[in-house]
Order: structure tokens, then sequence, then C-alpha cells
């Protein structure tokens, strides 16, 4: 299948030239570290250890067992993995053979899957038997007479248990045990070739393919790992999925840097602190919820955390009560980090910063990235007002797979990207994230973020996760609805809440229900899911 893409000589010639693009695929970058250290430990996973030669050699018979299975040049591979090592395996492999991986996370179901397959135009499934509970086989089994590029099914944890009856279904356990002959170098792709697609979270109706590079992708996480002074010896605990952006772009770092990753494939605090003081873990990329989650942990204080030494926030915006009690109670630098599928790791606070002085913000913008302010007509915005941030650079990514009207809206003439954020720089340059455009609550015309609110709310004794939604109303058209989680042991009531929050909060920007819950639905990087909220708290109504 052919991807059309929005690079240009001109973009070549000029990332070239700043030295942030080069010839450099991942495979090249696997290959140099197997061939410089292929003893070192590459991944950890659940009582696996990996070395960097394991990792090549597994990452060759995958790439051998596809070519076998027909996969080659321009084919699209969705990989719906959890966080094990053979997820590093396929997705690496399909290099090798010139095909796109497409990573969704382990969570999606039938009708995400469905729409992905399709629209990617997917040529092989590669899922586990089964996680947490879920049969993926007995899924994708119903969607494949649907499905009619979909030629392979490739399973993880179960063979092919009818003897070969189902055609397509093919064990990943086998492909690891491959003779078959591996692909010759050179078979594989270029720096500016198509490596991967990824899907955002389709909050606002479906999905949107993202498309992205070699040279998109490395360059973001080489200048992370730049500023982080991220060396070999680094040990990195990757939580987030590998079946989204960031999880996989950290996998990405620890390779590039011949460091380790321990994969955790589904988040404990308890599990997590383990980890980090057995594995000595220094670096932990993270969602704000899993912060507060540890913190939270009764036996925070019996664990040996003093190996930490980078801790990142991101895909929400941290509370700042979260971060200052971070900073009294664990190891660690802990960096705010803005970023998205779109842009890769965008701006993020620095090791060297004053940790008071860039609290409530994300840092400055990452080395060879462009950031602009700008209002609905593409305008740059008056010095200190608010404004919807753009990106242009090297990681940002080279256009929607097949969505010519999206590419047109978000992109400007210019090529910046509208990244659908409002941002507002403070007196020292650092960006502050205001809110998202989409999740401004209007009352009665009188409009106003939900995060102006949260952040006041984190500081409350009794709440342990607070969310301000809008809910349809006749008269106003939203009314404010308090989601919350209390702290264990803690009842809350919402004239508590308005007593808290009256003498500093304008009348409008009051809670005026809410609803308790024992759990908020996240996404997993983080991010309060609101229209899923609201549905939630329509349903508990009646309505």
């Amino acid at each position: 299948m052919k991807v059309e893409t929005r690079l240009t000589d001109e973009l070549i010639a000029r990332y070239e030239t700043s030295g942030h693009w080069g010839p450099e695929t991942f495979y090249s970058v696997l290959a140099a570290r197997a061939a410089s250290h292929p003893d070192r430990v590459a991944i950890v996973d659940r009582g696996r250890r990996i070395t960097y030669g394991e990792l090549k050699t597994r990452v060759d018979r995958v790439a051998a067992g596809f070519k076998a299975l027909g996969i080659g040049s321009g084919d699209v591979v969705t990989i719906q993995l959890p966080n094990w090592v053979e997820f590093a395996y396929v997705f690496f492999a399909l290099e090798r053979l010139g095909a796109v991986a497409n990573q969704i996370g382990p969570d999606f179901r039938s009708r995400e899957v469905d729409y992905i397959l399709r629209f990617s135009e997917s040529r092989a499934f590669v899922c586990p038997a089964s996680f947490k509970s879920f049969d993926y086989v007995k899924m994708i089994s119903e969607l494949r007479p649907g499905l009619p590029d979909l030629k392979a099914v490739c399973v993880l944890g179960r063979a092919a248990s009818d003897g070969g009856a189902t055609p397509g279904l093919v064990s990943l356990d086998a492909l690891l045990e491959s003779t078959a002959a591996v692909p010759p170098p050179g078979a594989g792709q270029g720096a500016n070739d198509v490596m991967r697609m990824a899907f955002t979270s389709g909050t606002t109706g479906n999905p949107k393919g993202v498309i992205h590079s070699h040279n998109t992708t490395l360059s973001t996480c080489r200048t992370l790992n730049a500023d982080m002074r991220v060396t070999p010896d680094e040990v990195f605990l990757i939580y987030l999925p590998l079946g989204l952006n960031w999880g996989y772009l950290t996998l990405v770092q620890a390779v590039m840097a011949g460091a380790r990753a321990v994969l955790l494939d589904q988040f404990s605090a308890r599990v997590a602190l383990e980890l980090i003081q057995r594995e000595r873990v220094t670096y932990i990329p993270t969602a704000p919820a899993s912060i507060i989650a540890m913190l939270n942990e009764p036996d925070l204080e019996r664990f040996d955390l003093a190996s930490l030494r980078v801790i990142i926030t991101g895909g929400a915006s941290c509370p700042i009560e979260t971060i200052r009690e971070f900073r009294a109670r664990m190891h660690g630098h802990l960096i705010e980090l803005y970023g998205m599928l779109e842009t890769g790791f965008h701006t993020y606070t620095r090791l060297d910063d004053d940790p008071e002085a860039v609290t409530g913000t994300v840092g400055t913008v990452s080395s060879g990235l462009g950031l602009r302010l700008i209002d609905g007509s593409g305008r740059d915005v008056a010095a200190g007002a608010e404004g919807e941030i753009a990106a242009q650079g090297p990681s940002v990514h080279l256009g929607y797979h097949k969505n010519p009207t999206a590419n047109a809206e978000l992109f400007t003439a210019d090529g910046w990207f509208r990244t659908g954020d409002l941002g507002q720089f403070d007196s020292a340059g650092n960006v502050k994230i205001v809110g998202r455009l989409k999740e401004m609550i209007n009352r009665g015309g009188k409009k106003f973020f939900p995060r102006e609110i949260e952040e006041i709310l984190y500081t409350h004794p009794k709440i342990l996760h607070a969310a301000i939604v809008g809910v349809p109303d006749p008269r106003l058209g939203e009314r404010n609805c308090l989601c919350v989680i209390p702290r264990a042991g803690q009842t809350l009531t919402l004239d508590e809440v308005v007593g808290y929050l009256r003498d500093g909060v304008a009348t409008y920007k009051l809670p005026e229900t809410i609803e308790v819950f024992d759990e908020l639905p996240f996404t997993p990087t983080g991010k309060i899911q609101r229209h899923v909220l609201v549905r939630r708290v329509l349903e508990r109504r009646g309505l």
C-alpha cells in the first residue's frame, strides 16, 4: 500500500542541514548496539532478561517468519500486544521487510480494532491469545470475514491448535523459532520512509492515523536523551503501553542509548515500587495518575527509591500539589513534558531548572522544534496572551493517513501543525498549558477551562482525583459537574467543595453538582476522558 505524506525535498534538506535528520534507521541502531555489547541486558520482562544480541537475533527471526507469510514492502501490520518483549521483536522486525508497523493499545476492543484494521488496510494482525481475561482470538475471528485485506493473524501464547485448518492463523511462538532465511541487509527501509502508523485516541469521531518515518521518530528520542543526559547505565521502567506513542518512544530511547528497559504490563503502584527497588530503576515516563498512586501507597517509605534520577510526567498536566508532594517524599528530578503523537516530545522542563520557578509550566521548546501561539486565523497572538499551540520541526508527523481534510485543517499554509491545545508564555519563556480548545466549558456564554479549578481542588485534603465537566443544560447550555474520587476513608459534599473554592473563584466556575466515583476514565497516558465522564454522569441521572 502506498502511503501519501507531506514529505518534500525541501523538508528533507532543511532537517538534514540542521543535523536532526540523517541516514540512521532503528535497525541500524539496534545492530550497532548488538555488535558493541551483545551480552548487555536490553529488556527485562516478567523475569526474562533479553540481551542486545538476543534481541537482534529474535528480531531477525520474526522478520524471516513474516517474509515467509508474504509480508513485504508497504504492507501494514497491526500490533496489539501488551508490554511484553515480543512487541519489540515484531515491531522492529517489520523494518527489515519495508513494512509499516501500526501500533494499537491492548485495551482497544472490537469497534476500534475493526475500524483501524479496515482503514489501515492491514495485511496482518498480531495479538496475544488473551490478556487481562480478554479473548483476542475470538475478537479477531469474528471480525475477519469483514476484513478482506487481512491475510494473516499471528497469535502469541497459543499454537494454531486446529492444525492449520483455519487459514492465516499463525503461532508467533513458532516464528520465534524460525530457521527461515533472514532478509538480506538493504531489503528494508530508508530513514525517510514511513515506518510506523499510530492512531489518535478518537475522542471526537473516528481516530486519525498518524504517519511517522525513522527520522521523525529517532530525532525526538535523540534530543530528549541528550537533554536528560541518558547514558548506557540508565534503567528505564516502562508501564506506559508500548502500543501507544510514549511507551514505544521510551523503548526506542533505551535502545538508542544502549540502556536497559524494564517492562510492566499492568500498572500497580506497589509492583512499580518493587521493580524500582529490585532493578535499580533510574528513569520513568509516567502519567500524573501513576505518581499519585505511588504517593498514596501506604508502604511508600519502606521502598529504596534512591536510584531514581529522572521521572518525566506528561500526557496530562500534573497538579502542582502533586509535584510538591513528590519532591518532598520521592527521589529524582521531576520533569514536566508536553508532547503528543503528532509532534513527539515538544517542550519540557530541564534538569538544571529551579523547580519552583518552572512548577506549573511544561518548560521550554525542545531543540530544533518551533512553537508559536496562534489565533483562529493562524496569526501570532499578542505577548502574554493565550493562543493555540502550533508546532514545527523534525519530529512533527508526516500527515494523517488518507485524511486530506484533517491535513488541510490542522496544518497552516506555512507548515505549522495546530495541536488543539491552548498555551501561554510566562515571563521566562516557559510554556503553560491552559487547556484543550474542545474541553472549554461554556456556561451561559461564560467560558472557562476545567484545569483552573482542578488545580485548586487537588490541594483539598479529602480529594484524590478531581475532574470538572460540563453536562448539558437546556437553559445555560452546560452546567458544572464535579466528578471526584475522595481519599481513602473520606466523604465529600458539594457544600464543602463550594466553600473551599468560593473566595477565590468566580461564581460561574463553581461546581453545581457533585458525583463521587471509585475510579475515573483515564486514557493510558493519563488524560481524563471527559466525554466518557459526561456520559457516565448522564447515565447515573437516567438521561
